[in-house]
C-alpha cells in the first residue's frame, strides 16, 4: 500500500451533483483524491481563496498537482492526470 499523500484535492459543497460525480469518476478510475467542503470547513475555503488567486467562481474546482481545473472537466482532468502522472493504472 502506498503512503504518498494524494495530490489531487477536490474542493466541492454537499449540494454540488458535479462534485459528487467527479468523485465517483476518480473512484472508479482507482484514482486517490481528498475532498474539501467549502461550506463546511472553513480553512479548506480559504485555501481555495488563496490557490485560486480569489478567483471562486464555483465548484467543482480541482487542484491536480498544482494545476487547478474549474468544473468537472473529464478531458483537462485526464490530461492533468496523465502529465503528472498519477494514473495508478498507467504505471
Amino acid at each position: 500500500m502506498s503512503d504518498t499523500k494524494p495530490q489531487i484535492t477536490i474542493y466541492s459543497t454537499s449540494w454540488c451533483a458535479f462534485c459528487h460525480t467527479e468523485a465517483q469518476w476518480l473512484d472508479h478510475l482507482g484514482i486517490p483524491y481528498v475532498k474539501k467542503d467549502i461550506e463546511e470547513d472553513k480553512e479548506a475555503y480559504e485555501e481555495l481563496m488563496q490557490k485560486s488567486g480569489g478567483n471562486y467562481s464555483g465548484v467543482p474546482v480541482t487542484d491536480v498537482a498544482g494545476d487547478l481545473i474549474l468544473g468537472f472537466d473529464r478531458p483537462k482532468l485526464l490530461d492533468a492526470i496523465k502529465t503528472h502522472n498519477l494514473n495508478p493504472s498507467a504505471n
